[in-house]
């Protein structure tokens, strides 16, 4: 472990470029499958090694003071879960490694971040989907694993994941090169966010799609690209038109089906979540409690595939009640508006879509505690800390 932090310690910026990179393929699903087992201990060590990477950091370039920082949410309803009684089946050390999660997306905003890790993030941010399609190929080629899955006679794009992880890691790959473009427009930046949106159309995942087409859109309006914005009309239209022989693409296919607003069961998994929240409304059943509120060996767990709540509001309610919830969203919402402040007021504009996007995406999504909020809130982390300089583009 000494070695390891030494390497880190020593190599900072190919250790977060690697990370970012490693995250971006799903290591939680296609090591799991190599090894067979062992999902929540590698998700727990891959952020075990980004909370390596936040201290090395801080011993290299030192501390800085966020006030508002989203972690001490989660740290206020740690302790008061433990005075109020944690959910039945949640221990404190459980809760406590729960916490451990939850707090360390947001470390590096206390991490004075140098201009070199900050433009390897953002390269890597935008790369990372394209290089986890090659890394599942590469897989698909040796035999563990498989580029696409069918669900529901629909094709979805995994690569060496899942579906909805690359759609999100894809979508915080198109964020990323949409404020590139705006601090200094350019080619390059906008050929990565037109791959990365094919990358969400192909993995099918509806939420992310809308909110980068929602984002992309808001650019071009503020860049003035009325003709761009006149293909993209055009582009819809002709979709709209063939939609009824394009239903291998599940987003079209749900649509025509009539089962859109299931929701992927979702529907099946946020009763108990209700449930759970309505039998603590104040301070709810501790951090941790939204992992044993569907154990992971009921029925239900094993028909779904998944015992998490796919809605940040209804599992943050659970584990810290109308007060947890409202203090999380108060510290997210000064956070966002202090660390956009000295922005550009178009990059400005467009990073606070962007959490108004986030908003939105918590309402279907594990934003807060899948594997792509790590990548997510560390380039957020690096968009503020160079907010003051950001008139060139980092990547």
């Amino acid at each position: 472990m000494l070695c390891f932090l030494g390497l880190i310690f020593r190599f900072p910026e190919a250790t977060a470029i690697i990370w970012v990179l490693a995250l971006g393929t799903s290591p939680d699903a296609w090591l799991a499958q190599l090894i067979g087992g062992g999902h929540e201990t590698i998700i727990a060590l891959v952020k075990a090694s980004g909370i390596g990477l936040a201290a090395m950091l801080a011993i290299r370039q030192g501390l800085r003071w966020d006030r508002f920082n989203p972690a001490f949410a989660f740290a206020a309803m740690f302790l008061i879960g433990l005075m109020h009684g944690l959910y039945p089946g949640l221990t404190p050390l459980d809760s406590l490694r729960s916490l451990i999660g939850s707090t360390a997306p947001f470390l590096f905003s206390f991490v004075r971040l140098p201009r070199n890790i900050i433009r390897a993030v953002i390269r890597a941010a935008i790369w990372g989907p394209l290089c986890t399609i090659g890394f599942g190929a590469l897989l698909a080629l040796a035999g563990p694993g498989h580029m696409y899955v069918v669900e529901q006679g629909a094709l979805r794009l995994g690569a060496s994941g899942e579906p909805p992880f690359l759609a999100g890691f894809a979508l915080i790959g198109i964020y990323a090169g949409l404020m590139e473009a705006l601090a200094a427009p350019g080619i390059g930046n906008a050929l990565m966010v037109t791959v990365n949106l094919f990358i969400i159309l192909f993995t099918d995942a509806r939420v992310p799609l809308f909110l980068a087409a929602l984002n992309t859109l808001a650019v071009l309006v503020m860049q003035r690209r009325l003709y761009l914005l006149a293909l993209t009309g055009a582009l819809g239209c002709a979709a709209i038109l063939f939609a009824k022989g394009l239903t291998f693409i599940r987003v079209i296919d749900l649509t025509e089906l009539g089962e859109a607003a299931s929701l992927s069961n979702r529907n099946l998994v946020w009763p108990y979540f209700q449930n759970a929240l309505l039998a603590s409304p104040v301070f709810g059943w501790g951090v941790g409690a939204g992992k044993v509120i569907i154990p992971i060996t009921s029925t239900l767990s094993g028909i779904i595939g998944t015992n998490a709540a796919h809605d940040e509001y209804l599992r943050i309610g659970a584990e810290g009640g109308f007060f947890g919830l409202a203090l999380l969203i108060g510290l997210m919402t000064l956070w966002v508006l202090r660390g956009t402040a000295t922005l550009a007021t178009q990059q400005r504009r467009l990073m606070r879509l962007i959490f108004i996007s986030f908003v939105v995406h918590s309402t279907t999504d594990n934003t807060l505690i899948a594997t792509t909020s790590s990548v997510f809130f560390l380039w957020v982390s690096c968009i503020f800390a160079s907010a003051e300089n950001r008139t060139t583009p980092a990547a």
